[in-house]
């Protein structure tokens, strides 16, 4: 099973996604992150307010979601980010409207982060349920 995660930048919201669901379901499905324009880097406060829970960035980079156009997509995850995400080929497309915490005070990045983990366990708890023999 393939989730791609996209967001613009691909520096924050979509790797706190993908880091989150590769600790929480580690060898159940394939999980990954993307932006239509990233950044290159990944974003300071995400990478310190995960470290602090014990999930690492550290094997992650910022992607473009061409590297994945000719990779079958099971569920593309839109992390709120409007006419901007990708224009890719998936199973499922999924819209969550998550703000960009970019530019957040750190209560408010780690509300973001809580609202994606929330939205990740249930993702992850939906493709098992939809995906069970």
């Amino acid at each position: 099973m393939e989730v791609l995660f996209a967001c613009v930048e691909n520096s924050c919201r979509s790797q706190i996604a993908e880091a989150l669901a590769k600790k929480i379901s580690p060898h159940k499905f394939d999980f990954y992150s993307a932006g239509s324009k990233p950044s290159g880097i990944i974003n300071p406060m995400a990478i310190k307010l995960l470290n602090s829970q014990g999930v690492y960035l550290t094997d992650q980079r910022s992607k473009d979601v061409s590297e994945f156009i000719n990779i079958k997509i099971d569920y593309l995850i839109l992390m709120g980010c409007g006419d901007e995400c990708p224009n890719l080929v998936a199973e499922k497309r999924i819209e969550w409207d998550i703000p960009d915490p970019k530019n957040m005070e750190e209560p408010e990045f780690l509300n973001v982060i809580e609202n994606i983990e929330g939205k990740v366990k249930k993702l992850i708890k939906t493709i098992d349920n939809e995906h069970s023999l």
